[in-house]
């Protein structure tokens, strides 16, 4: 989502949405705290036969075959979500509610539990667990940008900045409920735990030069740590990309994405976390010419570097030597699907600390993926994805519909397939992880992917993956 900064640099929200999602939370106000508590148990029948009743209507305006729509949840206006590490369970956040899913059936989403919840904008959904004893507690983290509005706990927080971080506890996912809050000095539109399966510490977006970095040790009583104990108040820690978007990888690593474009830090210490490279000018935008190259118009939004602890410094650019950069730019006012906003493959050529060794490979907008008309006048920026092993990856473009670009050669990107239809706004979309016997999340997906709507809720697709991959569909445990 687009956004604007305040001094402190501080993510605001000036899109026509926030505007009206604030008048609609504004028009709610605090009568919305009478709201009943969290709902639970919905229909398994009915949610596992809905795929045979999709009506003419629901089908996708315009699709390829290897995207087929298998079922549907109506009635969420989606932004965001996350699997569970430990078990087949998907949190997904909508601006009025957060809803537990069931994810044992990637093909058939079961409704769980649901907890009335008005929140702009919480766009990265993150899940964490922690063990305590024999039991697992599992959690998810809202990021809160102007308000969050709920009847379980005194948290509201006002349309001046958000700031505010919110743990949702979802260790029995027919009842969600808010557990705890806490204030950061930086943006929260996004927060991710460093390490999701032992969720001690997560960042935040924060703003054009710092982030928070938040202790989760006591999940009843979340605090900001203080970068510099040696002056008065609780100090952020410095990024030099500016904020959007944390996402960490398996080798100990995590990239920062935002307004000067990514950074890799090193955050084996969590508490201590060091820049080890960025991408530099051409993570801006420029062209070194005096010109833009169209890699940042605005922000990068969000990243993934598959295959990470097989990093080869050096090495020529390959998922198999880990160090591929995926990143989605956006560029939300842009309405010209030519430019709009790209998803992005980068190589990164170190992690010792040399200057810029992160360069661009090849970039796609909506308009290099579409045999279709663009869409006139609507959003298409590339915004959330998520990469299968085969090379596949999906990627919400926002009025562009679930795209699925072929990244097995990173320097050329190419379509693989995609399902547009006529009212949506796709904010995610997620390959489902395949969990194992003991429902353990692993390192496989399905060939299921899920996008979440903002104006259709919850879409699940069937996507046909190349000869070579391994297909994975239906039941997962």
């Amino acid at each position: 989502m687009r956004f604007t900064t305040d001094r402190d640099g501080a993510a605001r929200p000036v899109t026509p949405l926030a505007r009206a999602v604030l008048a609609v939370a504004a028009s709610v106000g605090l009568a919305f705290a009478a709201a009943a508590p969290a709902e639970a148990h919905g229909d398994a029948h009915t949610d596992r036969t809905r795929a045979a009743s999709i009506t003419a209507a629901s089908l996708p305006a315009l699709s390829t075959k290897n995207a087929t729509l298998l079922d549907s949840v109506p009635g969420k206006t989606g932004i965001s979500g996350c699997f569970m590490p430990s078990a087949p369970i998907f949190v997904m956040s909508s601006l009025d509610s957060i809803t537990v899913f069931d994810a044992s059936d990637p093909r058939h989403p079961v409704q769980l539990g649901v907890l009335p919840n008005l929140a702009f904008e919480n766009e990265a959904m993150n899940c964490g667990e922690r063990k305590v004893g024999q039991s697992v507690e599992r959690f998810a983290l809202i990021g809160v940008d102007t308000y969050d509005v709920s009847a379980d706990i005194d948290h509201t927080s006002e349309a001046a900045g958000g700031k505010q971080l919110i743990v949702v506890d979802v260790t029995d996912p027919t009842t969600p409920r808010l557990r705890s809050t806490a204030p950061a000095t930086t943006s929260t539109h996004t927060v991710a735990c460093v390490d999701s399966r032992d969720c001690r510490y997560a960042y935040s977006a924060g703003g054009r030069t710092t982030f928070s970095l938040m202790d989760l040790s006591d999940l009843d009583a979340p605090v900001e740590v203080d970068a510099d104990p040696q002056v008065a108040g609780t100090q952020p820690h410095a990024t030099p990309t500016g904020g959007h978007k944390w996402n960490f990888d398996d080798a100990g690593f995590a990239t920062h994405t935002g307004y000067n474009g990514s950074a890799i830090f090193d955050v084996r210490d969590p508490l201590h976390p060091s820049v080890v490279t960025t991408t530099g000018a051409a993570g801006r935008g420029d062209a070194g010419d005096g010109t833009r190259n169209g890699y940042n118009d605005f922000i990068h939004h969000n990243s993934s570097r598959p295959n990470a602890s097989a990093f080869r410094p050096d090495a020529a650019p390959s998922f198999a030597n880990g160090n591929v950069l995926l990143v989605t730019e956006e560029d939300y006012e842009d309405v010209n699907c030519a430019t709009a906003g790209s998803f992005q493959t980068w190589w990164v050529k170190r992690l010792d600390g040399t200057p810029d060794a992160i360069v661009p490979l090849d970039k796609v907008e909506l308009a290099d993926l579409g045999s279709f008309p663009s869409p006139v006048g609507a959003f298409c920026s590339a915004h959330w994805f998520d990469w299968h092993p085969s090379g596949i990856v999906t990627v919400g473009y926002y009025g562009g519909g679930t795209q699925l670009v072929d990244a097995r050669d990173p320097r050329n990107l190419t379509p693989w397939g995609h399902a547009v239809h006529g009212a949506s706004e796709v904010w995610d979309s997620y390959f489902v992880p395949v969990y194992n016997n003991a429902d353990r999340r692993t390192d496989r997906r399905t060939n299921i992917a899920w996008s979440v709507d903002l104006v259709r809720g919850l879409d699940v697709y069937e996507v046909t993956l190349p000869s070579s991959s391994t297909k994975v569909s239906g039941l997962v445990r």
